[in-house]
């Protein structure tokens, strides 16, 4: 059958997919009902079917409505708009128009008919109060939520779940024969059997009772089905997975150059488990020669097969603290691709050639086979650089050799990163120690070496090598971009910074560069911190997409991720995307377009990090249960119009101090200062100012800690002294760190150096 008689029923002469069902509705220019419009175009009963579907696919889309009379309404011509619901914990929220544009306020009378993250219609009513466009629910187009984690609660004979998204303000009634046993106070899911409406609450039944909210390991539990994260692999992948080799066989080796006698290691954290990459250096004249061996994923994983769907699905690994829900399965991800030490391993390798001032003057991509040598850690491998003569390990005295040049080039690479402007963060980093129970049992810091940065600044070369491969050869694929400051973001930063008599070059389009030197400016600064926070804070989120807009942080022209296949699937599309080339082909993945799946991998690495912040948030509320009462040093890490939000020294652990705390004065709230100033008093509180407070409260259900001011007045941070680094500065007060944790708009993946990661995941990657 032709393309054209696909999208007709045959003998009807009409077209009947969702644009053509649209474009009659438009033309007929009046309410008719689904069956009129069939008679119209002539639709037989063979094609009702087809006819059905477009009609439903037109109604989830919004783009058109049906009233009471079961008419069709074309939605532009009665001014709805169509968009997806986010809900508010107060109970109101907004709609997100699919055509973009300011939101629409949804007062909690309207929220009361749907759930956060539906989709809906709705039509402008007037204003609020704040001047935002408000909306009336028209129509649900879409329920997606269906199963909700929550508490479980009863009430004079009323059982109901409170659901942990805050987001989800309606509570879920349970019917007392549907609680699957479940008790009051545990942790369960619940499935809605009723949505909700004007006048009445969702209703559902429990399917899973997960436990007590104390139990070890349930904040992940929860953070799983909140964040509706795929923690199970399908049927299918599985059997797939039990189908691959245990190691390579002869047929792999085939078409691959033999690296196995190459003295090739891999340098990760000391709980790793899944190596991807794994280097070798040598000296070439005056410059080097880098080989960044990545685990070949895309061999075992082929496009369209279960396991790329499962892959594709989870976007990303996600590390909690003490457990890891790999992007794969273990059969791949310990075993088969991973680059372990002592046996033959399948690799895609970038050989590169780097000259004495950082440049790569040249590079090649090509499948091989390796042998690593040695699965070293950071912290193994920075003593041996950082004490060579002291080295009495026959395995350190063999590989010290290759480590040394490996050192080198680090300092080759870094002074030209220097040189070429890339943003670099200098953020402190603490680790969560953990008791038997799986609870925090102290925070320690956790100090970024040398051979973290060495084998990152490794893989940034790579990564750019492989985006400027895909680039010169056409090839689509996924980037990894960054774009500059917006501009209302660089105004109210200039603005801001104007008043501290500094100012950011590069006018209304600064780089990469103008930041770096401004950051240099302001080292040593009382100030300094608070100075960064609003620097950090005014970059974009870095993102993928099939647009090279380059990488503004790392000041890159063009930046693509292809170091990580194990644990993102936008590399494991980069390796698919560089095979084609190698092989004389064109790459384009099954089921999605570039553009879907940039936005696809995007919002699973937010998902990823908006589940192991709620977790690591829990995991910090239970460890500060026991210590409300106690006082602690802090800096202000965020104002807001109802108080300050303060992260603690040492600790890194956030908590609110209320503005009806801060005394008996009327504050008022300057977004564009970062402030609260006292009318009468005229106290001024700033981000990046230095507090002293008092645990008063730690909530588990919502994992917020509340503080107060104390009295006793606390040092600030002092400057360092020339020559001296700001961590040395800060040991001259015991127990401060050296700079506050702000919120980070770019991930470990954008600035590798200093960046702060996630609590429990990997000090690791690219």
């Amino acid at each position: 059958m032709s393309k054209k008689r696909n999208t007709a029923e045959a003998g009807s002469g009409h077209p009947i997919d969702a644009p053509a069902l649209l474009a009659a509705l438009v033309a007929i220019d009046m309410p008719v009902d689904a069956a009129e419009l069939a008679s119209r175009l002539k639709v037989k009963r063979a094609g009702r079917d087809r006819f059905d579907a477009a009609l439903d696919a037109l109604k989830r889309r919004g783009d058109v409505i049906v009233n009471r009379k079961g008419e069709i309404i074309v939605a532009r011509r009665i001014d709805v708009v169509a968009g997806t619901v986010t809900g508010h914990a107060d109970g109101y929220g907004f709609l997100v128009p699919d055509e973009g544009g300011d939101d629409f306020y949804l007062a909690p009378r309207e929220m009361h008919k749907l759930l956060h993250g539906d989709r809906a219609a709705v039509r402008e009513v007037g204003v609020d109060r704040r001047g935002r466009r408000e909306g009336e629910i028209v129509e649900v187009l879409e329920r997606r939520t269906h199963d909700v984690v929550g508490r479980l609660h009863e009430e004079r004979g009323v059982w109901f779940v409170v659901a942990e998204n805050r987001r989800i303000s309606q509570d879920l009634l349970i019917p007392a024969d549907a609680r699957d046993g479940a008790q009051a106070g545990q942790v369960v899911v619940a499935r809605i059997d009723e949505q909700p409406g004007a006048d009445r609450e969702p209703v559902a039944h429990v399917v899973e009772v997960l436990g007590s909210v104390t139990d070890p390991g349930m904040e992940i539990e929860i953070a799983l089905r909140k964040h509706a994260l795929p923690f199970e692999f399908s049927d299918a992948a599985v059997r797939e997975a039990k189908r691959l080799p245990k190691e390579v066989r002869d047929a792999d080796r085939k078409g691959r150059e033999d690296l196995t006698k190459l003295p090739i290691v891999t340098i990760d954290g000391v709980n790793a488990r899944d190596f991807d990459d794994a280097v070798w250096c040598e000296r070439d004249g005056r410059g080097f020669r880098l080989v960044v061996a990545i685990a070949d994923v895309a061999h075992y994983v082929k496009d369209g097969s279960a396991l790329d769907a499962d892959a594709r699905e989870r976007g990303t690994s996600v590390y909690f603290p003490r457990r890891v829900i790999p992007m794969l399965p273990e059969a791949l991800s310990n075993e088969l691709c991973s680059l372990k030490p002592d046996v033959d391993r399948l690799a895609m390798a970038c050989e590169m050639t780097i000259d004495a001032h950082g440049a790569i003057t040249g590079y090649r991509f090509f499948p091989a086979v390796i042998h690593s040598r040695a699965r070293l850690t950071y912290d193994e491998v920075w003593a041996w650089l950082s004490s060579p003569g002291r080295i009495d390990d026959p395995r350190a005295r063999a590989l010290m050799p290759h480590l040394s040049v490996l050192y080198a080039l680090y300092k080759v690479l870094a002074k030209a990163r220097l040189a070429r402007g890339a943003i670099d963060f200098d953020t402190v980093e603490l680790a969560l120690v953990f008791d038997d129970r799986g609870k925090i049992e102290r925070i320690v810091p956790a100090p970024r070496n040398d051979a973290h940065k060495l084998i990152e600044e490794c893989m940034l070369a790579a990564n750019v090598c492989a985006a400027g491969f895909l680039a010169a050869n056409r090839q689509p694929a996924l980037y990894r971009v960054h774009a500059g400051p917006t501009t209302e973001k660089l105004t109210q930063l200039k603005a801001f910074l104007a008043s501290a008599a500094l100012a950011l070059g590069g006018a209304d389009a600064p780089t990469a560069g103008d930041y770096a030197k401004l950051m240099r400016e302001i080292e040593g600064r009382p100030d300094e911190s608070l100075l960064q926070t609003l620097l950090l804070r005014s970059l974009q989120q870095a993102q993928y997409r099939p647009e090279n807009i380059g990488h503004f942080g790392l000041a890159y022209d063009a930046y693509a991720h292809f170091t990580s296949p194990i644990r993102r699937y936008p590399d494991l599309l980069v390796h698919r995307a560089i095979k084609a080339v190698l092989a004389g082909n064109r790459y384009t993945p099954e089921g999605a377009s570039w553009s879907e799946l940039g936005q696809h991998t995007s919002q699973t690495e937010r998902r990823a990090d908006d589940a192991t912040r709620d977790v690591e948030a829990w995991l910090k509320c239970y460890f500060m249960r026991d210590r409300v009462g106690e006082t602690f040093d802090g800096t202000v890490s965020g104002v807001t119009s109802f108080g300050l939000f303060v992260t603690l020294d040492s600790l890194n652990v956030d908590g609110l101090v209320h503005v009806t705390e801060l005394g008996r004065d009327y504050f008022r709230y300057e977004a564009a200062r970062h402030e609260l100033r006292g009318e009468r008093s005229g106290v001024v509180w700033r981000l990046g100012a230095r507090i002293r407070v008092r645990v008063a409260r730690v909530d588990l259900e919502t994992s917020k800690i509340d503080f107060v001011l104390d009295d006793t007045p606390v040092p600030a941070t002092p400057a360092p002294r020339r020559g001296e680094s700001r961590q040395a500065a800060a040991k001259a007060r015991p127990g401060a760190s050296a700079r506050p944790r702000v919120s980070q708009p770019l991930s470990r993946d954008d600035l590798p150096r200093g960046a702060p990661v996630p609590a429990g995941k990997r000090a690791k990657r690219r």
